[in-house]
């Protein structure tokens, strides 16, 4: 989360400090760096683009970027906005929370895109543990997860207008970031063969 967060004011700074507003244009994992205290810092400036300035609500560009992290407008019409960003790390953040890659081919059919395999995981929370990176072993709190995955959802939305302003997943993600998890303190997601607890299942 700490990763993630700092990822997100970076993308702030681009769309909200800068003037012109910058769209980065290339949010992917692999763009993003890291110290040897786990403090990100966005690389590869090399597809930014200068973004829409007055009443203008995009700019139009070649389609340029990752498939799997393009927002599905920019990648349709070549419409470009600071939303298109808020898609892209919408896909870094799920890849964070899941432990998968936003595109893997070794994957069966409907599981290989990974926006397309957890739209339908969203709409059910007692399927959110589901989602969680199998590496973490159920040690996470569980409210934390919900609400990591509420704002991935918010970021992958198919319309531009309903994703959140970057502005808001900073201060959503600083908010989990800064919370400490204690495993004594609440029900654990204990996976017991790979499977979660029957009091686990009724929790959600």
């Amino acid at each position: 989360m700490k990763i993630a967060a700092g990822a997100a004011k970076g993308l702030e700074y681009l769309h909200d400090k800068a003037n012109p507003p910058v769209i980065y244009r290339d949010l992917k994992c692999s763009n993003i760096l890291l110290d040897e205290d786990y403090n990100p810092k966005l690389s590869d400036f090399g597809l930014a683009k200068l973004g829409p300035v007055g009443d203008k609500t995009h700019v139009s560009t070649r389609v340029m970027g990752t498939y799997g992290y393009c927002a599905p407008e920019y990648a349709m019409t070549g419409q470009l906005t600071l939303k298109s960003d808020v898609y892209s790390f919408g896909v870094v953040l799920l890849e964070i929370i899941t432990g998968r890659r936003a595109i893997d081919t070794s994957r069966a059919a409907g599981e290989q895109n990974l926006v397309a395999w957890a739209r339908p995981l969203f709409k059910d929370r007692r399927k959110f543990s589901q989602m969680a990176d199998p590496v973490l072993q159920g040690q996470y709190p569980v409210r934390g997860l919900y609400q990591a995955l509420a704002v991935a959802a918010m970021c992958v939305q198919e319309q531009p207008n309903m994703r959140p302003l970057i502005a808001d997943v900073v201060t959503a993600l600083n908010y989990l970031a800064s919370q400490k998890y204690d495993p004594g303190s609440q029900p654990v997601q204990r996976p017991r063969s790979g499977v979660s607890t029957p009091r686990t299942r009724r929790d959600l």
